[in-house]
């Protein structure tokens, strides 16, 4: 059975609500890096060994992403059984919830060993909230936009989570600039507990968005799968693979925007916290320029050749990122931070949400991005860890210093690039027909 045609859909609306909800969702998602880079070792993981505390908080930013596909699993059976608007209200609030209380945490000094548990359970939460928030965004602007142009209003939702993350950071400045004992005590908590407003405002905003025309036909022609999960792996489990290998881009955002910045700021290259932050802003600043056009872009001239831009360039300006943090130089950090996630991974960031949406009917499109990205967002987030595995002494896999981790980077930036490359384009197939050919495996059997 196919899909139904989103005619009668509201885009902009979809799109609007898309991108509010997600920059607000994601300022809480990224706050956590940042704090996580800069701070969180000192206060919640033993500061008398401060290369393992390091690696410990960088460790605890990943865990949200081994959260991601458990929370896939289970919100994307309920957006694609009883539809995208309750997920995408139930997402906000969860993240909004536990981001707040990240911010009234006692610290290790204070309670121990439970501080740092509490602290990876709330990021656990953070991670199951951010498994169905991107999927059911892209669900509903795709479900709603105009055939021509699903590429440029699904990449609503990547926009947001752009704004989101020039928002955290730019929160995250002032703070960074406090005197180390103010910043230790109480400074890094001021953008945790502003976060309350996000549960607030997620449900002032998406409580009144309409639920897609095409789940709406499911449901009165009685066609909307009581266990769509089962589908999904009976009928379309090469598309879910395939969407797992292309996701590996995502690691290119967290290795610029947590492990670069941590090994920046380190005492070995010693520069400056709130410049290196302002770094992050400028890109992303570009990044809402760029996401729009490379999306406008994959409408007329197809998903795979713009997101392969991205997939092959991203690897090659990371090595040049590195290098520039190393030479010192803050103009050339700048030029190149802005070039590497601004404008080359904006093309294949700002184009997912369409191509891998496309790969799915309407009865398991939640479920299949959520699962494919958030497991592939998890080896993405634990790539953290990875790279400052890679810059210890003993190295990690046979690699070795920055370098090392430009490598481990380009490697499964290649996986990416091979998924996509060898995917069906679907830029011009009609909405009513998407995903009605499962997608062959990415394997060959």
């Amino acid at each position: 059975m196919t899909d139904s045609s989103p005619g009668r859909g509201t885009p902009r609306k979809a799109a609007v609500a898309a991108w509010i909800g997600s920059a607000l969702e994601y300022y809480d998602f990224f706050i956590y890096g940042s704090a996580a880079a800069l701070i969180f070792d000192k206060v919640f993981f033993d500061d008398g060994d401060p290369a393992t505390a390091t690696l410990q908080s960088l460790a605890s930013f990943g865990v949200a992403y081994a959260a991601r596909p458990v929370g896939a699993f289970f919100l994307g059976h309920v957006g694609d059984r009883f539809g995208r608007k309750k997920i995408m209200v139930f997402t906000l609030v969860l993240m909004g919830v536990s981001t707040f209380l990240i911010g009234c945490l006692p610290t290790r000094e204070q309670i121990g060993g439970a501080a740092p548990a509490l602290l990876v359970l709330m990021r656990i939460l953070q991670g199951l909230s951010a498994a169905g928030e991107q999927a059911s965004a892209n669900s509903m602007t795709l479900e709603h936009s105009p055939e021509n142009r699903r590429g440029y209003f699904t990449s609503f939702t990547l926009n947001g989570t752009q704004f989101g993350q020039i928002l955290a950071t730019l929160v995250f400045i002032p703070v960074a600039a406090l005197p180390e004992e103010q910043l230790l005590s109480w400074g890094w908590r001021v953008p945790f507990l502003l976060s309350v407003a996000v549960a607030v405002a997620g449900w002032v905003i998406r409580r009144r968005l309409e639920e897609t025309p095409a789940f709406e036909e499911e449901v009165a022609r009685g066609t909307v799968e009581r266990m769509p999960l089962a589908v999904l792996f009976r009928d379309h489990w090469g598309s879910v693979l395939r969407v797992v290998c292309a996701a590996l881009i995502a690691t290119v955002s967290t290795i610029f925007t947590v492990w670069a910045l941590n090994y920046a700021t380190s005492d070995d290259i010693g520069l400056d916290r709130a410049t290196m932050l302002w770094v992050g802003v400028a890109a992303n600043a570009v990044a809402l320029i760029a996401i729009p056009l490379w999306a406008r872009l994959s409408d007329r001239v197809g998903r795979k050749p713009v997101f392969l831009i991205g997939a092959i360039g991203s690897p090659i300006m990371i090595f040049a990122y590195l290098a520039a943090i190393n030479s010192g130089a803050y103009p050339l950090v700048f030029a190149v931070g802005v070039l590497t996630l601004g404008v080359v991974y904006s093309a294949s960031n700002g184009i997912w949400p369409a191509l891998y949406g496309e790969m799915f009917t309407t009865r398991v499109r939640l479920s299949g991005m959520a699962i494919g990205t958030q497991i592939g967002f998890a080896v993405a987030g634990f790539a953290v860890a990875s790279a400052a595995g890679i810059v210890s002494p003993e190295g990690w896999l046979g690699l070795r210093g920055w370098t090392g981790v430009g490598v481990f980077t380009a490697i499964l930036c290649a996986i990416s690039a091979i998924a996509v490359a060898t995917a069906r384009e679907t830029f011009r197939v009609p909405t009513a027909e998407l995903g009605a050919t499962p997608e062959p495996s990415p394997i060959r059997r």
